[in-house]
């Protein structure tokens, strides 16, 4: 008696090659990144203290998590590591164990500007990051 295993054999392999087809493109599609990743300034004015310019560089690695550094040009200061970095519905939360800072803001519609916080020591200052081309 003869065994048929080439028709279930070549059912397999075509259902096999339209799933893998069929996925590909989901597979290669690369997200968007999110609306944070940016360049961003700002000027952070503690009243008595001379102003002090921030330019804050956020990026997104290609498994979406976020990472950035804060620079002080004022200071000669770059390069400072964001060590925590949140932003969801709008909310950014970032903070640098570096400096012992953190910073609570809010990204308006129109994706220019961060509206928030500036927390390093007792006193908070706020802060409006404004989107730069660079």
């Amino acid at each position: 008696m003869k065994k048929h295993r080439a028709p279930w054999f070549q059912l397999c392999v075509g259902l096999t090659l339209m799933l893998g087809l069929a996925l590909a493109p989901v597979l290669t599609m690369a997200a968007d990144p999110p609306r944070i990743v940016g360049t961003w300034e700002g000027v952070l004015d503690p009243g008595a203290q001379p102003k002090k310019h921030i330019v804050v560089h956020i990026a997104a690695d290609q498994d979406g998590s976020l990472s950035g550094t804060i620079d002080f040009p004022d200071q000669d200061v770059s390069g400072v590591l964001i060590s925590g970095i949140t932003y969801k519905a709008h909310a950014l939360h970032f903070e640098s164990t570096q400096n012992l800072s953190a910073y609570d803001g809010t990204l308006n519609k129109e994706d220019t500007e961060i509206a928030g916080t500036w927390k390093q020591g007792a006193t908070p200052v706020s802060l409006t990051l404004k989107r730069t081309s660079s």
